[in-house]
């Protein structure tokens, strides 16, 4: 496995609207006449997390194991959360493959909602941590793509709490992309 990590902070205009238009931040709509406040309103910063990571497993396996309970159960038993003692004694996974159900991670440390599926193609995910403000919600966004015999997921975070992005990355790749690994092995 391979991954190539990157956490982006988006300056330009041009960089927020590219995030929006791939469901990756939020757009406050302004009155045109009071333009001070509107300026006190918008953000130019926004933090994401965009890494590609190789599996040797199909787009099949792989999307079958983010979205099937009992597999990604088997994910959360290797990962570091549960290693550590974060997790302890951890709850059942509980993900489905149905638009709009509700999932519960790593003993539900790890909540959100899904957004979008399409079967071994994407899955995007209103996605939080337990450690976050209530009702803040952030985008994860899978993208599966056949690479030989086996997929190159394209995985893109934004909108969560600023400061958070290195944690997150890292956290991506030791309680996701490894033991996923490890699991479609």
């Amino acid at each position: 496995m391979s991954s190539e990590a990157r956490v982006c902070t988006a300056r330009s205009r041009r960089e927020v609207i590219a995030g929006l238009t791939f469901g990756l931040g939020a757009v406050a709509i302004v009155g045109v006449g009071n333009r001070a406040a509107a300026a006190e309103e918008i953000s130019r910063a926004m933090e994401s997390i965009h890494q590609e990571v190789k599996f040797k497993a199909s787009p099949e396996r792989l999307y079958a194991a983010l979205t099937d309970s009992k597999l990604f159960q088997k994910v959360v038993l290797l990962s570091d959360a549960v290693k550590t003692g974060m997790v302890k004694a951890p709850q059942p996974a509980q993900i489905s493959p149905v638009v709009g159900s509700e999932f519960s991670l790593f003993g539900g440390y790890i909540t959100g909602r899904q957004i979008e599926l399409i079967p071994n193609v994407r899955i995007v995910q209103a996605w939080r941590t337990g450690s976050w403000a209530p009702g803040t919600y952030s985008i994860a966004r899978f993208a599966l793509a056949p690479q030989g015999t086996g997929t190159l997921l394209t995985f893109d975070h934004a909108g969560f709490p600023k400061g958070e992005a290195e944690h997150l990355a890292q956290g991506w790749n030791a309680n996701y992309w490894q033991p996923l690994e490890k699991v479609l092995s």
